[in-house]
């Protein structure tokens, strides 16, 4: 994993979603819909990504 990144991107709003939830979307980076971020491939950001998989789509960088 050591210099590895990945790219993540917001696919699905927001609205409607838990504050927890949000706050994490908004702890990635992510403003807007269909934006797009490029963070290390941490277990740090893989947990969080893991917890809006549902909101997000996550390639290699």
């Amino acid at each position: 994993m050591t210099g590895s990144r990945i790219r993540i991107t917001l696919r699905k709003s927001l609205i409607g979603q838990k504050p927890k939830t949000r706050a994490t979307v908004r702890g990635l980076g992510l403003r807007k819909l269909h934006a797009s971020v490029e963070h290390s491939d941490t277990p740090d950001i893989r947990g969080m990504v893991h917890r809006v998989r549902h909101l997000v789509e996550v390639e290699e960088a």
